[in-house]
């Protein structure tokens, strides 16, 4: 979902074709903001939390009509449609035959929580016919949570195309530089959805296919909130987006994120992360006072949980074809890494506000879920130490960039890996 609330946010400020068609703007400025779009796609995942992923039909409508209502009441300036202000604002709300593009833009928590295509199109048309029941709008949500569905299963782009043109109709086989110079704000799934398919198609990472979908203009915060969506399944999103994502969101739409990612993975405890506690509460302490005395307090938590053959996790960016998490015990630390598979990786960075690149990692799966999904390692705390006070292109480790972080430069990682292995 966070993709998908990116693009809304970054396509806010262009939104009735107030861009100038071209992939060349500012990404993150003071007019980057959440609408609407980010408020329903909250909505929807809450809706689907609270009914429960095993629920009916009716369970699901009920919880969406109530969530979606208070939600919509709660940020009532977001820039709602006149009819489905009304709807927000009704008594009795009822479906009004709509095939806007709404249905489309608030329905991708659905491609990531089902585990079948099948399943994920019904609930998708049950979003929608609670406002959107045109058949239009009805398929407009069925075929952007398919999209998403596909890509975080490991389709390729060429079936993913196939089956949206197979399955739903739509004319995919126009490109952008086709689209751009005759397409204006619409508002329908029929003249948003195709285009936010195609952006997401010829996107080449997630970054390509936000600016993509912006530059072909209209109504391109919702175009751009469904391209994001399908572009997060497939390629994930770089952290220092969000970073920024999340700094725009409050702090009740953070929760129902981190709540629904924890659902949608299930329970995955590792038993040699939960001492890493004694971590997080050395980091709070030298949070709060930065003294010599705290920060030896680290060092020894660090050199601690080394011992006790304690692990970290690990965001990487894995092969496309690869969706599940890993547990490996011995890989080389660096840019790039290959598996005993012959499968590459690379480590996630994050870039601080000084432009410094850092490696990312994390004390706890609560830490980690704080922010989007992605592939992740679990990796011997020691190994991680030893591979990044090596010489690699990283300024150190940024631990738990969530919340407590800590700066870990290579000068204070070299110490505790000395003092780690005095102590063995």
């Amino acid at each position: 979902m966070y993709g998908a609330i990116l693009g809304d946010m970054v396509g806010a400020p262009y939104e009735f074709d107030r861009g100038n068609k071209s992939k060349e703007f500012e990404m993150w400025n003071r007019r980057v903001q959440f609408t609407d779009d980010t408020v329903m796609t909250i909505a929807v995942a809450d809706a689907t939390l609270t009914a429960g992923k095993d629920s009916g039909e009716k369970e699901i409508k009920e919880a969406l009509v109530e969530k979606m209502q208070a939600w919509g009441r709660k940020y009532p300036n977001s820039g709602y449609g006149g009819k489905f202000g009304c709807w927000l604002r009704s008594s009795d709300p009822k479906p009004y035959g709509s095939y806007g593009n709404g249905s489309a833009m608030r329905v991708s928590s659905v491609g990531w929580l089902y585990d079948t295509i099948e399943k994920t199109r019904e609930v998708a048309r049950w979003t929608a016919e609670v406002t959107h029941n045109h058949p239009e709008g009805i398929k407009g949500a069925e075929a952007t949570a398919s999209v998403i569905f596909m890509a975080r299963t490991g389709a390729t782009k060429e079936e993913i195309k196939q089956y949206v043109m197979q399955e739903f109709g739509y004319d995919l086989s126009r490109t952008c530089d086709e689209i751009r110079p005759g397409y204006f704000h619409d508002e329908s799934c029929q003249k948003t959805v195709p285009e936010a398919i195609t952006a997401f198609l010829e996107g080449k990472d997630f970054e390509d296919v936000i600016r993509t979908a912006i530059s072909l203009g209209g109504d391109c915060d919702t175009l751009t909130c469904i391209a994001g969506g399908m572009a997060e399944a497939f390629y994930g999103i770089p952290l220092k987006m969000m970073v920024e994502t999340c700094d725009r969101l409050g702090d009740d739409m953070i929760d129902v994120l981190q709540v629904f990612d924890a659902v949608r993975k299930g329970d995955t405890s590792d038993p040699d992360l939960e001492g890493n506690d004694i971590i997080f509460s050395a980091i709070k302490e030298f949070r709060a006072e930065t003294t010599h005395e705290n920060l030896t307090k680290v060092v020894q938590t660090f050199c601690q949980r080394i011992k006790e053959g304690g692990r970290f996790i690990i965001p990487v960016i894995a092969p496309e074809a690869m969706t599940k998490e890993l547990d490996l015990e011995h890989i080389s630390v660096g840019d790039e890494f290959t598996t005993d598979e012959e499968m590459v990786f690379k480590f996630q960075h994050i870039e601080d506000d000084d432009g410094i690149v850092w490696a990312v990692a994390f004390t706890s799966r609560e830490e980690y879920e704080k922010g989007a999904s992605s592939d992740t390692l679990i990796m011997d705390i020691g190994q991680v130490l030893e591979g990044f006070a090596g010489n690699t292109s990283e300024a150190g480790i940024m631990i738990n960039p969530w919340s407590e972080n800590l700066l870990l430069r290579k000068d204070l990682i070299k110490a505790i890996v000395e003092m780690s292995k005095e102590e063995m």
